[in-house]
């Protein structure tokens, strides 16, 4: 945006999400000043950009999040949302080169732009930029992406950096062996905390919602929808607490079995156990 007149003296302006204001006389004219003179500080203009700034970065994070849900569902967009929302910076920022996946489920490609039309081009992991022109595309979870390490590669080569974590992702496979009665996960339980509330605060630090006992995260994994869970204590207990087992449950609330546990849903479950049981009190000397 441009720079505004506050008075005979100065300019303001968002830079880098920032009130910035620069004198319009004297020798410093038209320089940025290091910071707002004590003068503008309480002024009704500045307090207007300020809250703009505050709004923008509330909807920059809207569209990460929102981008990052449709990349867990693997649910199919539509290409003319994509190109409705591209001017927008903030949603171009969360889409620019996240994987997308057209018609045909083998060829994906890095978003790099969006017609008017509705037509996306992309760079395929060939190198060349091609268009997709198909009603629907995905945003596919990694674990759905065959060739993964390849991606990687590749990503790193063209210097990709995402807004949002997707080929980067931390990702589980579901073991092969599992007993079919089986419906809990210990792998990452026994975690100590010195109070269940800042495993609490934990869990909602990491976008996961937090009800009764358990920390959870909802996936729609092939049109089915899990709750992942964690037991992290008694909602009023203030003492020690640790991670309990990691399950799932579909939305009749019935404990799914290990065995029919979708690979995008088992991968987000882990994920979210794994992240809790990183932010563990070690005692000194301890792994």
């Amino acid at each position: 945006m441009g720079w505004l007149a506050v008075g005979d003296r100065y300019e303001i302006a968002l830079v880098e999400g920032k009130v910035a204001a620069r004198a319009v006389t004297g020798r410093a004219a038209g320089r940025p000043l290091k910071a707002l003179p004590k003068g503008l500080r309480e002024h009704p203009e500045v307090d207007r950009l300020r809250r703009l700034s505050e709004w923008l970065d509330r909807h920059a994070a809207a569209c990460v999040a929102q981008v990052d849900g449709w990349m867990v569902s693997s649910l199919p967009v539509p290409t003319a949302l994509l190109a409705r929302v591209w001017p927008d910076e903030a949603w171009q920022g969360a889409l620019r080169d996240a994987v997308v996946v057209g018609d045909d489920p083998d060829e994906a490609g890095f978003l790099r732009d969006a017609t008017a039309s509705g037509e996306l081009r992309v760079v395929n992991l060939d190198g060349e930029t091609v268009r997709l022109s198909a009603a629907t595309v995905t945003l596919p979870h990694p674990v759905l992406l065959p060739d993964l390490e390849d991606v990687r590669e590749f990503a790193a080569e063209l210097g990709v950096v995402q807004r949002v974590e997707q080929i980067h992702r931390a990702t589980w496979t579901r073991p092969a062996d599992l007993a079919a009665d089986t419906t809990e996960v210990r792998d990452f339980a026994g975690g100590g905390y010195p109070s269940r509330f800042r495993l609490a605060a934990r869990a909602t630090g990491l976008g996961y919602r937090v009800s009764g006992g358990y920390a959870t995260c909802t996936v729609s994994d092939a049109g089915r929808r899990l709750e992942a869970a964690v037991w992290i204590g008694e909602p009023y207990w203030d003492g020690d607490s640790t991670t309990g087992a990691l399950t799932w449950q579909d939305e009749e609330g019935r404990a799914v079995p290990l065995g029919e546990v979708g690979p995008v849903a088992w991968s987000e479950g882990m994920r979210m156990a794994a992240a809790l049981y990183a932010g563990r009190r070690i005692e000194e000397g301890g792994a």
